[in-house]
């Protein structure tokens, strides 16, 4: 949890892997018995084929079957940046039974680990952590609403510029947006020989999703204030 005196500017450990268990389309179960690819999760996610419990807790199927697991998921950006990896997520734990997903109700596995992986390193994140924290109100629209800036509205991107701090380098050749969340909207900018994100937050953290519209207008419209041209070369 966070300090109540600190502003948030950006997602904590916890809160990124319960958004991409949120928002994931797919993901990969590894069993002694192979690898299975799930796609599409019925708009329901990861979780809702799958309940984690802790190992101090029964499961409702009991104890019968110990069946080692590994649930990988990937974070990939919508929109056609650089490197569109954003982030790994591995849950690790034993299956009440063997996986399938099909079955009619979710499959029990005691939870052993999270370990996100990311530009900033590796994390492993708690049980009692992810159970603490929401995931984060954009997450399920956060593709739709990137591909729309950029196919609708690639103007108001260089316009963003303004607000990087420090300024963009002249050897800039693109920027695009690679993520957004309740936090802010970071920003890839693109150079010859590699890139760096430039992060913008709101003024404050979005509660749910009629607010992402109004926290965007205002970034763009302290952009519009701001006095320094951005460099973005074609």
């Amino acid at each position: 949890m966070r300090p109540f005196s600190t502003r948030a500017t950006r997602p904590i450990p916890a809160e990124r892997v319960r958004s991409i268990l949120t928002a994931a389309h797919s993901m990969t179960v590894v069993t002694d018995g192979g690898e299975q690819e799930v796609h599409r999760l019925d708009g329901t996610g990861p979780m809702g084929h799958i309940h984690l419990h802790d190992p101090s807790e029964d499961c409702p199927a009991g104890r019968a079957a110990r069946l080692p697991v590994r649930l990988e998921l990937t974070d990939i950006a919508p929109t056609p940046v650089r490197e569109r990896l954003r982030a790994r997520v591995t849950l690790t734990g034993l299956l009440d039974a063997p996986y399938t997903s099909d079955a009619g109700r979710s499959t029990c596995m005691e939870f052993g680990q999270a370990l996100l992986e990311d530009a900033d390193g590796r994390t492993f994140v708690a049980l009692d952590e992810l159970r603490a924290t929401e995931p984060d109100p954009l997450a399920g629209c956060e593709a739709a609403m990137l591909t729309h800036l950029v196919d609708d509205h690639a103007e108001l991107v260089p316009l963003l510029l303004r607000l990087v701090r420090p300024r963009p380098d002249r050897d800039m050749v693109r920027a695009l947006p690679v993520a957004l969340d309740r936090y802010g909207i970071t920003l890839r900018l693109e150079h010859p020989t590699g890139h760096q994100d430039a992060r913008l937050p709101f003024p404050t953290p979005v509660r749910d999703i009629e607010e992402a519209g109004p926290r965007i207008h205002a970034l763009l419209a302290a952009a519009r204030r701001s006095s320094h041209p951005n460099r973005l070369l074609t």
